[in-house]
């Protein structure tokens, strides 16, 4: 079968490229970067260059997105934009079967933890708008008969993997304790990127009555986010902690940053760092059958890992792929303290 995948050049795209490759199928890899996962360069946004990528191809997973580091116009251009260009060529070309890999983030800060796919969705800032906004898109086109799947990821982690963590690597490889905001006792849900691979491939050989839904995502073994952090400190190997800051004060001088502009620590991501922040996987592992192989402390360590073995690459540092370390700003003065 000719699968279509755009993003093909990201953490996720290139390595779902590789799989189904692997796999036996012809791969369409669609990128704006190229990469030896990409055959065909061009902009999700771009009516022709969809329409070549959809044409005769049996099956379409649309990867491609913004990070919440864009700025927000190009958030909502590429993410909503992208969507509706992508799947508009899909349903022009007749590609049969479509997978969108939306994100958990649409749910917002939900009041309800383990939060299950019929929760709203309700979200709160320009990402998750975005991000809700095209699964609008999506839904559309299942009514209109395309036989769709919406993968919720939590927060998807694995060798490629930097943004903020980067961070926190950096700091553990430097010998330095590593703060939390309060106790740090909040459960925080992430996920291997090898097991939203799977879940893809899974998905992509379902029948249609069970392909045709709405899918949360994420580790199904996860503890607390001082046990993750501590688990990357005490691979560091220079006995260094997690050690609690007063989570008040710690917020308003975050915001305060973050207004500024001087510190890549985003609104919505303060609040999940205070509050348990996990979804409910049954409806995956019921009517799919995928059942995650890997736990939240499996991914966080395989990433530090690579992170570790890595050849640095040069960047701007303005978290323009999953792949580049986002410049940590007035972050980094407060090494010192710790």
């Amino acid at each position: 079968m000719v699968i279509t995948v755009t993003g093909a050049a990201g953490m996720l795209g290139s390595r779902l490229v590789e799989r189904l490759r692997a796999d036996g199928h012809d791969v369409r890899g669609v990128d704006i970067r190229p990469a030896p996962t990409v055959t065909l360069l061009g902009d999700v946004r771009d009516p022709a260059a969809m329409a070549a990528a959809a044409t005769g191809a049996g099956a379409l997973v649309h990867c491609a997105a913004a990070l919440p580091s864009y700025p927000a116009d190009e958030i909502r251009s590429i993410i909503v934009g992208g969507t509706t260009t992508v799947l508009g060529a899909a349903a022009g070309a007749g590609v049969p079967r479509v997978v969108h890999v939306s994100s958990t983030a649409v749910y917002g800060l939900p009041a309800v933890v383990p939060t299950p796919e019929e929760y709203p969705r309700r979200p709160v800032d320009t990402y998750s708008r975005a991000k809700a906004a095209a699964e609008e898109v999506a839904e559309r086109h299942r009514a209109d008969g395309t036989c769709l799947t919406i993968l919720r990821p939590k927060t998807f982690l694995g060798p490629g993997r930097m943004g903020l963590f980067a961070m926190l690597f950096e700091w553990a490889e430097e010998g330095r304790n590593f703060p939390v905001l309060g106790r740090g006792d909040v459960r925080i849900q992430m996920f291997a990127v090898e097991d939203l691979v799977d879940a893809v491939v899974t998905v992509l050989g379902a029948g249609p009555d069970v392909a045709n839904d709405t899918y949360n995502l994420a580790a199904a073994e996860f503890g607390t986010l001082r046990e993750d952090f501590q688990a990357v400190l005490d691979a560091a190997g220079h006995g260094k902690r997690v050690v609690s800051v007063p989570a008040r004060p710690a917020l308003l001088a975050l915001r305060a940053l973050e207004t500024l502009k001087l510190s890549p620590v985003y609104g919505r991501l303060l609040h999940k760092l205070r509050a348990d922040s996990y979804v409910s996987v049954d409806k995956a592992r019921r009517r799919l059958g995928f059942a995650p192989r890997r736990s939240n402390r499996d991914a966080i360590l395989a990433t530090y890992a690579w992170w570790r073995g890595r050849t640095p690459e040069t960047g701007t540092g303005t978290g323009r792929t999953s792949r580049e370390p986002w410049r940590q700003g007035a972050l980094s003065a407060a090494k010192i303290f710790f």
